[in-house]
């Protein structure tokens, strides 16, 4: 089946044509306005012959999806109505679902979830310690993200090293902007470090990743800081870039870093005291570690972060081929001759895990 795959970011609008040959033409717009800004998903359609259905990636699912669904009015209802758990992406997506569908009324939509990953998260490892009139007045828990990468990157990364995903204890890296680990075993998620929103975990780019919420109170109540101020902090002037002072991309915090700047320095250092240290936490939910997987653009593209990485993990059978992690480009396996533990780069394909995705739900109408 060929599927157009739609993936609105923040900002941009990804678009890509996924077949049984992989993903084929592709196209990224930079600046997408959202809904009414028809034209460069006409531009992109219109060159594309043989779409069979639409399949888009929607960030939060809610407490509702808990796996990919067929598009109709009464689940685009129901996405507007979760767009305050994901506001910067979850109104995107669906302004993307209207756009296309004004395009492709004919062609069937589906929508995928990050969040359908880890919906096998025992109860254990999804519930928050708050009192449990909350948590189900709410429906408080964790939900995790970056499950269409993260469902991806190991399903590739088992067939990289020749074994059988149900067989193996994984650690799955999603390492960009935005970044989060997941522990993998008998092939489901059983913990991830992201929460009831994108924010907690890891430090990234210009998130904070988790801070202690007493911390957080106290800056409300005692250091003149307002709620607005204070969420505008937290998801765009931390991170990397708070501690650094540059703008968060890693490429920026390693140069200042190789001049000596000791900020910079810093930076680099508590990211990846964080990321050894909540990958240790995914070992442990993962009950051992025989694959470490690597993804997104630090971990295909940092042999610094990856390095920082295993030498942390040195003591769990972690060790990498310093060329190879130094000449790493693709999909390719970096583990150094005698590791007990297995280290691979993906190069994750979120498209593709949404075609199968839209594919399997299509595939149970007939």
């Amino acid at each position: 089946m060929r599927v157009l795959a739609v993936n609105a970011g923040s900002s941009s609008l990804k678009l890509a044509v996924v077949d049984d040959d992989g993903v084929g033409a592709q196209t990224t717009v930079e600046r997408w306005e959202g809904e009414g800004h028809l034209g460069p998903i006409r531009d992109f359609v219109a060159a594309i012959d043989g779409i069979e259905a639409v399949g888009h990636r929607i960030v939060h699912g809610g407490p509702k999806f808990d796996r990919a669904v067929l598009v109709d009015d009464d689940v685009l209802a129901e996405l507007d109505d979760l767009a305050d758990l994901a506001p910067l992406h979850n109104p995107r997506a669906v302004a993307a679902i209207r756009e296309v569908g004004r395009l492709l009324p004919e062609l069937p939509s589906v929508a995928c979830f990050d969040t359908t990953f880890h919906r096998t998260l025992p109860a254990a490892a999804s519930t928050y310690a708050l009192p449990r009139e909350w948590n189900q007045r709410w429906q408080l828990r964790r939900y995790g993200f970056h499950g269409l990468s993260h469902s991806y990157v190991v399903t590739r990364a088992a067939e990289l090293v020749g074994a059988d995903l149900r067989e193996l204890r994984v650690v799955s890296c999603h390492l960009g902007a935005g970044a989060s680990l997941c522990a993998v075993r008998r092939g489901h998620s059983v913990d991830t470090t992201m929460g009831f929103t994108p924010l907690a975990g890891l430090v990234m780019a210009t998130r904070s990743g988790t801070v202690d919420p007493g911390l957080l109170l106290w800056l409300l109540e005692h250091g003149g800081i307002s709620r607005s101020e204070l969420g505008e902090a937290l998801e765009h002037e931390s991170g990397l870039k708070g501690l650094s002072g540059t703008s968060g991309d890693l490429r920026d915090v390693l140069a200042a870093r190789a001049t000596g700047d000791a900020d910079a320095t810093l930076a680099f250092e508590v990211f990846v005291h964080r990321l050894v240290r909540e990958a240790g936490a995914m070992v442990a939910s993962a009950g051992g570690l025989d694959l470490l997987v690597l993804t997104g653009g630090l971990g295909q593209h940092s042999p610094e972060v990856r390095a920082g990485l295993a030498h942390g993990l040195e003591h769990l059978g972690v060790a990498l081929d310093a060329a190879r992690n130094e000449a790493a480009d693709g999909d390719v396996d970096l583990t150094a001759a005698g590791a007990r533990v297995r280290t691979v780069v993906v190069a994750t394909s979120e498209e593709t895990q949404v075609a199968r995705e839209s594919v399997g739900v299509l595939q149970q109408r007939r």
